[in-house]
């Protein structure tokens, strides 16, 4: 089948698959939600190795013919954007892989971090990324690309790299060269405590970035912005890019604890 461009398809040739699936490693016992099966060439060689793969497909030709393919796949024909894991019957420590299409891969991060948060369903995911996006996901505070999702991929999971793989290891070929990230999902008890405040604070300072930390606040806390960040012990001068979470959730904390508006 053709790959569909308003699907961002980019299909993984076998040789590639075959690296892939050896660093994810799948034991007998494991179960797998793939995200973007595709072809399935990444599927063929999880079901080979595991216990039970799940795969959300959105593409409803290529997820029928999974099924052909592949009866033992539980292949659904879904968004994975508008699905909740939480209702495919997943057991805990379920391991998510996938190959997601790049115009919708950050949204896809989100949703899965989001998911993990709310459920603890999974113990590690293997995604292959665009490099850029895998450069956000894995970078560190006073870094270019640090921001929204570096913080938010750092709340909840350790991120390492796996490979990186050229433009040709597809078909068709992108534009960009790719990399393969790992989440490993940090334990309930690993977790930090999360102020229900948390992602508005940060949003606020990292959707003006260029802005100073106290100017970025503003928005949000209005003149009591740099009074928030003094009682969380930061400099309003620095720029939103040089806090460590830690210093983040310090903020939302402060923001949570600020006394309420006279009248």
């Amino acid at each position: 089948m053709r790959a569909r461009k308003r699907f961002g398809q980019h299909f993984l040739e076998p040789a590639w698959a075959d690296k892939l699936v050896a660093a994810i490693a799948p034991q007998p016992h494991q179960t797998f939600l793939e995200i973007g099966p595709g072809r399935g060439a990444i599927t063929r060689l999880l079901v080979a190795r595991a216990a039970r793969v799940v795969a959300v497909e959105i593409d409803r030709d290529l997820a029928a013919a999974l099924r052909l393919a592949l009866p033992r796949v539980e292949a659904h024909t879904a968004d994975i954007l508008a699905t909740d894991p939480g209702t495919l019957a997943l057991p805990p420590g379920t391991r998510v892989a996938g190959n997601l299409p790049y115009n919708i891969s950050s949204p896809i991060l989100f949703h899965l971090l989001d998911a993990q948060a709310r459920t603890g369903l999974f113990a590690d995911a293997t995604l292959m990324l665009q490099r850029e996006v895998a450069d956000r996901l894995a970078a560190g505070p006073g870094t270019r690309d640090y921001g929204l999702l570096s913080v938010f991929a750092a709340l909840g999971a350790r991120v390492t790299r796996v490979l990186t793989l050229p433009p040709g290891a597809f078909r068709p070929a992108p534009a960009v060269s790719s990399a393969v990230v790992r989440l490993a999902f940090l334990a309930s008890d690993e977790r930090p405590l999360v102020p229900e405040s948390f992602a508005r604070v940060v949003r606020a300072l990292f959707t003006q970035r260029r802005k100073t930390a106290a100017n970025g606040l503003r928005r949000l806390a209005g003149p009591a912005a740099s009074d928030l960040l003094a009682a969380a012990g930061l400099d309003g001068r620095r720029r939103p890019e040089t806090f460590s979470v830690e210093e983040l959730l310090m903020l939302a904390l402060a923001f949570e604890r600020r006394p309420p508006a006279a009248g």
